[in-house]
């Protein structure tokens, strides 16, 4: 993802939008709350700043809270059903948007995931390298970490 600009689609193409910036980092997250919303095992999401996503029309997507309070909003394209787009909004942190890889036509050039969160909750082993955070508190810190080691490679 090393260009500046980069359109997401949904496969039906009624949910589009664009991402004017490198991605954060990117994730595996096996909450519950992911697992149901993807309808998968897990969630594959790149992390963006909220500025950086020119979000889709917004009778394009149709967006419910799976949790209250409603920090997150998780947007699936109101015409073919798949996750488009997920608004993260905690009070004292970023404002940020996650968006799954699959909205990505050039998976290839995708940024490879930092970590795996919430893996007590995972439906199947993963055999990789990569850091696996299990719980809450340790999976909220891990996200917390990253955000602010992104923080400081954009300073």
């Amino acid at each position: 993802m090393t260009a500046s600009t980069h359109q997401c689609i949904c496969g039906c193409g009624q949910t589009a939008f664009t991402v004017s910036a490198p991605a954060l980092f990117r994730i595996y997250c096996h909450c519950t709350i992911c697992q149901r919303f993807n309808d998968a095992p897990f969630a594959d999401v790149l992390i963006f700043k909220r500025d950086d996503v020119v979000l889709p029309a917004a009778e394009a997507v149709s967006f419910d809270t799976y949790k209250p309070p409603p920090n997150v909003q998780r947007g699936k394209c109101a015409s073919c059903g798949v996750p488009a787009v997920e608004l993260f909004d905690i009070p004292l942190l970023p404002k940020l948007v996650m968006v799954p890889a699959g909205m990505f036509g050039f998976q290839d050039s995708l940024p490879d995931a930092a970590m795996h969160l919430f893996y007590d909750k995972r439906q199947a082993d993963i055999d990789d390298a990569l850091p696996k955070y299990s719980g809450f508190l340790p999976s909220q810190w891990a996200i917390l970490s990253q955000l602010w080691s992104a923080r400081r490679r954009a300073q």
